[in-house]
């Protein structure tokens, strides 16, 4: 017996699943014991549709050491021009610059400065009313001069909560995991673990807000993120 697509079976067991790997790659009570304060990242992204197939990215990041928006940890300034190869794929090219600060230094330049490329391919599917999305990057790094090179893959999940599918009005559920790899000395580099509230406010705009855990070998830290989303739309409307 098929399925159908949008069989509430289907959708409770992929939940499920879901809700399974949290508590697998969730860390522990010793490691969470092992974490600094709770830090805070503020963040835009935008897609900015210039062509049917061509859309530019724009992406400011603000983290900070503690809660309060004052103790700057690091800020990542992101762009990269896309190619739409379908609804449900994208290719991207682009470039980063990330300055990072130590919390409580005395200078008021950063430690690091870190100059970076990256090649990336995001494809998504639907499984019932769960949107799916894959990320796959590719960065090459100048970390002040040190070179690095690093490989990145995100598993995300959208859920709507009052409404089929997420559109104007819609609130929403946002999770993901993310593991970042080097190509040589440690292998494992960090995990990224975030969960959300978002609602769309209107097509172009959408805001959530979340919570991120990330692991870097073996330490972990707490993050509360605020993000909006506006993608414009600057395609001359057709007659």
């Amino acid at each position: 017996m098929k399925l159908k697509k949008n069989n509430p079976m289907l959708n409770h067991f992929m939940l499920k699943k879901i809700i399974l790997a949290i508590i697998l790659i969730w860390p522990s009570n010793s490691l969470l014991a092992q974490q600094d304060k709770t830090g805070n990242w503020l963040m835009y992204f935008g897609t900015n549709r210039i062509h049917d197939n061509w859309s530019i990215h724009t992406e400011v990041q603000y983290r900070n050491h503690e809660l309060a928006p004052n103790t700057v940890e690091q800020l990542l300034l992101r762009t990269g021009l896309n190619y739409h190869l379908s609804s449900s794929s994208m290719l991207t090219a682009g470039y980063a610059f990330v300055p990072s600060y130590v919390y409580e230094s005395e200078q008021s330049e950063p430690e690091t400065t870190e100059h970076r490329i990256f090649q990336q391919l995001i494809m998504t599917n639907k499984i019932g009313r769960i949107k799916f999305e894959h990320r796959y990057r590719i960065e090459q790094r100048w970390v002040n001069d040190d070179y690095r090179n690093r490989l990145r893959y995100r598993l995300m999940a959208f859920i709507p909560i009052n409404k089929p599918v997420i559109e104007e009005g819609t609130f929403f559920v946002g999770i993901y995991d993310e593991v970042f790899m080097h190509t040589k000395s440690t292998f494992f580099d960090r995990n990224r673990l975030y969960v959300s509230l978002g609602y769309q406010i209107k097509k172009s705009l959408q805001v959530q807000l979340g919570y991120l855990n990330q692991r870097v070998n073996p330490f972990g830290k707490h993050h509360l993120q605020l993000g909006v989303v506006f993608n414009t739309d600057f395609r001359k409307a057709k007659n």
